[in-house]
C-alpha cells in the first residue's frame, strides 16, 4: 500500500504566504498548470481510495489531475483553521507575537495542534481501512501534521516537513512500520 500526498497548486495567498484555511482562494495560472503535471505522476496508479479537501483549490487540483471523479470529498482534510490569523502572513502574525508559530502557540478562534492531530488521525484510520493504494488532496499544514502523525510522531514534528504547493509525497511501509518514503517531490 502506498498513500500519495497531494498539496493543492499555488494560489495567490499560498504565493505570499498568507494562512488560508477556510478563504477558498482558486489556483493562480501558475497553480494550474503545475496541478496539471499531477496527472502524469498518478497516470497508472490504480487507487483504491481517493480523498480530497472540500476546498476549491485541492478539488480543482485532483480534478487537474484527472482523479475528480473517484474522489470523495472528506471533510477533515482542511487545512488547520488559523482562526483570527486568517489572511495574515506569520511575518504579521509576529509583529505581537514574536514567537509564534502554528506548530506550537495558540490561535485565537483557530484550531490546537491536537483538535488537528484528531482529524488527521481519522483520515489516517479511513486510508489504513483502504484495499490498495490512497491519494489524499490536501493543504499545506494539514498533510505536514499528517505526516508526522503516520510516522507516530505528534503533530508538532510536521513543522520539520517542509511542503511546496503542488508537490506530492508517498507515506508507506519499512516492513510493519509506517514510514514516509518520499517527501516534497516537485
Amino acid at each position: 500500500m502506498a498513500v500519495f500526498l497531494a498539496r493543492h497548486g499555488e494560489t495567490e495567498w499560498s504565493a505570499t504566504m498568507k494562512h488560508t484555511s477556510f478563504t477558498d482562494v482558486p489556483l493562480t495560472e501558475a497553480g494550474r498548470r503545475h496541478a496539471a503535471t499531477l496527472r502524469e505522476r498518478f497516470g497508472g496508479v490504480r487507487f483504491a481510495l481517493v480523498l480530497v479537501s472540500p476546498m476549491a483549490r485541492a478539488r480543482e487540483t485532483c480534478e487537474l489531475a484527472g482523479l475528480a471523479g473517484e474522489a470523495v470529498v472528506e471533510p477533515d482534510l482542511v487545512e488547520w483553521n488559523y482562526g483570527e490569523y486568517e489572511g495574515l502572513t506569520t511575518d504579521e502574525i509576529r509583529e505581537s507575537d514574536p514567537e509564534w508559530s502554528v506548530w506550537t502557540h495558540p490561535t485565537p478562534g483557530g484550531e490546537t495542534a491536537d483538535e488537528v492531530a484528531a482529524r488527521v488521525d481519522r483520515v489516517i484510520a479511513r486510508t489504513l481501512a483502504a484495499d490498495g493504494d490512497v491519494a489524499l488532496f490536501a493543504h499545506g499544514h494539514t498533510l505536514r501534521a499528517l505526516g508526522a502523525r503516520w510516522t507516530g510522531l505528534d503533530v508538532v514534528y510536521g513543522g520539520n516537513l517542509a511542503l511546496s504547493t503542488g508537490a506530492v509525497c508517498e507515506l508507506g511501509f519499512e516492513r510493519e512500520r509506517r514510514a514516509i518514503m518520499r517527501w516534497n517531490v516537485g
